[in-house]
């Protein structure tokens, strides 16, 4: 059988897609961190969530409202014995001005608790693009590995393909069984359906690559597995990293700051209010001998909650017990980072092993099959003797390769347990999403129905 090394698969193009230029992976990731529909829904969303704050501190601010209205009024009357009759066109126009003053500190806490919800928000965000380029590593190398699988199925294909011509020559002039024929038409109608099986799997990893990249696989470039001060020394270093950086964490603490507001917010519906209203207006011909009325007015309203039926301490204390629940969705997040930093340390040591037992399983592969070989040509071997030592090595490979895929999944699904899986500490070549600048834009916005995107 033909050996291929690891390298020269890699090199080698998909076999579902036409030739190109090798596609650079640092390349996939970057188009995945602009075009993946999933990552930019969770940017719009964190947009929407921004709009709370301008939303929020509206209870600060006056509230002006405008009214105007036109009629026509007939009249008829007696006066001294005399009857009469009017026509009048009542019509008017006025503006209202309301300030509050006090509210309980409502509109305050909503104010900071859209604040933690908009940081709340970046950290799910944050979560969502660790998620997406994981999606993507693992989408690439999916692509490298059953390409370098179906050319190995192939390649057996052609190698028992050529044994059963010589086998058929062989058995012809009487050197071989009709036994050995069988055995070898066998493997490589077996061959045959492991190279279609080896097919499907690559096709559908490269709509996988497609749906996640955003690009058609061409030939993809080798890739080495995280090394160095990327990744953590030890388990210990690892789970510390996620407890301190894992963005599911930090949006989880948020989350309760934001709830922890929220029962202030209820609570101060039992306060007092105070607010100021002032108003002008103008009416015209509201009366016979009337023409103009100019009134304007200005009021303090103060309102005192006596009792509403106990609504708002129900309220109070269902918002109570969310931020218990939010208090514990933070020990749940805690454990799960853990777990996932564990597991993550966990299957990188394993896959160390795996390529350093796979590369030994093939050398030794392929130095029992050149002696299965060599000992067949005097005799010593049968032919289904060969065949095996030749599966034994094509498995041996298929594993190698797959170990390869592993070995560098498992090393960016370590820096994602961590937290520390992002554009920037990749050093991906793309212009990265600031969503400080969108809220900026629109925290202190008064008006206007067009976001700052232009839409």
């Amino acid at each position: 059988m033909k050996a291929l090394v690891w390298g020269a698969v890699l090199l080698g193009s998909v076999a579902v897609a036409p030739l190109a230029q090798a596609q650079d992976f640092s390349r996939a990731l970057a188009n995945a961190y602009t075009v993946n529909p999933d990552l930019n829904a969770g940017r719009a969303s964190l947009r929407a969530t921004d709009e709370g704050v301008p939303a929020a501190r509206a209870g600060m601010l006056p509230k002006v409202s405008a009214s105007a209205d036109y009629g026509r009024t007939h009249s008829e009357f007696r006066t001294a014995g005399r009857n009469g009759q009017a026509e009048l066109l009542p019509r008017g126009a006025g503006v209202t001005v309301t300030q509050n003053l006090l509210d309980g500190y409502r509109s305050a806490n909503s104010v900071r608790a859209a604040e933690s919800g908009v940081l709340g928000a970046r950290e799910t965000l944050r979560n969502t693009e660790a998620n997406t380029l994981l999606d993507a590593v693992t989408a690439y190398m999916n692509v490298v590995r059953d390409t370098a699988i179906y050319n190995l199925r192939k390649n057996n294909v052609a190698v028992l393909g050529e044994q059963v011509r010589q086998t058929d020559a062989r058995f012809s002039v009487g050197e071989v069984t009709r036994t050995d024929v069988a055995q070898t038409q066998s493997r490589y109608a077996g061959a045959k359906a492991d190279m279609a099986l080896a097919q499907s799997n690559l096709r559908g990893s490269v709509a996988r690559f497609k749906q996640i990249i955003g690009l058609e696989p061409k030939q993809l470039s080798p890739v080495q597995p995280l090394t160095g001060a990327r990744l953590p020394k030890s388990q210990g270093e690892a789970v510390n990293r996620a407890l301190q950086d894992h963005p599911l964490v930090a949006a989880a603490l948020h989350g309760v700051d934001v709830q922890a507001l929220q029962v202030k917010i209820v609570t101060g519906e039992l306060l007092p209010s105070l607010s100021l209203s002032g108003s002008l207006s103008q009416r015209f011909d509201t009366q016979v001998g009337t023409h103009k009325v100019v009134s304007a007015t200005v009021a303090g309203t103060l309102n005192v909650p006596i009792y509403d039926g106990g609504s708002a301490h129900a309220r109070t204390r269902a918002a109570k017990e969310t931020l218990g629940e939010r208090r514990l969705q933070v020990d749940s997040a805690r454990d799960r980072v853990v777990a996932n930093a564990i597991s993550a340390w966990a299957l990188m040591e394993a896959t160390a092993f795996q390529i350093e037992g796979t590369n030994a399983q093939v050398k030794a592969a392929e130095i029992a099959l050149n002696g299965v070989r060599e000992e067949a040509k005097v005799g010593q071997r049968t032919t289904l003797d060969v065949l095996n030592a030749e599966q034994e090595l094509l498995n041996a490979r298929v594993s190698q390769v797959s170990a390869q895929r592993d070995r560098v999944v498992a090393s960016y699904a370590l820096l994602s347990a961590t937290g520390s899986l992002s554009a920037s500490r990749l050093g991906l070549k793309v212009a990265a999403y600031r969503p400080e600048i969108h809220y900026e834009e629109v925290k202190n916005k008064w008006f206007g129905l067009t976001t700052p995107s232009g839409e």
